[in-house]
């Protein structure tokens, strides 16, 4: 499988463990990175290695006790892969979508990725995730705080 293809996996992988409310998965994928909450970030919005996102997870994301997720299903699109030896970039568009017993199906939030990769041991890890936000809904069912922006 072509590195491009690898990191697209990535992208998805996300995706998939956050749906799951498997955060210890999300958490695994930066062991050897970090997620930067805005551009820019103050030192208490950037989250490091496996335990610092783990930990922003657990503090940010709603789980239903029903089931353990946050009902959500996050789709990543126009993922843009430029690799570079053992280093690579991708830009790609978030739109998470949730549905609740009190929620209708909706789209939540939507935004987009700046993602940094890096080769450790000849395996593709992330390095940095900054998270843009674009546009927001209701994220009350999603979230555990305000972002005082709902409509």
């Amino acid at each position: 499988m072509d590195d491009a293809r690898l990191i697209e996996n990535l992208l998805h992988t996300y995706a998939e463990h956050i749906d799951a409310g498997d955060f210890d998965g999300v958490a695994d994928l930066f062991t050897h990175g970090r997620i930067w909450g805005a551009p820019d970030p103050t030192p208490d919005a950037v989250f490091e290695g496996r335990e610092g996102v783990r930990k922003m997870y657990e503090m940010t994301t709603r789980r239903y006790a029903d089931d353990g997720t946050p009902k959500t299903h996050h789709v990543t699109s126009n993922a843009i892969i430029e690799v570079e030896g053992d280093r690579a970039g991708c830009r790609s568009y978030y739109t998470v979508l949730q549905a609740t017993p009190e929620l209708p199906l909706q789209p939540i939030i939507t935004g987009r990725y700046e993602d940094t990769f890096h080769r450790v041991d000849g395996e593709w890890w992330f390095d940095t995730r900054i998270m843009f936000v674009r546009q927001v809904g209701d994220l009350s069912h999603h979230l555990l705080f305000s972002l005082g922006t709902e409509t």
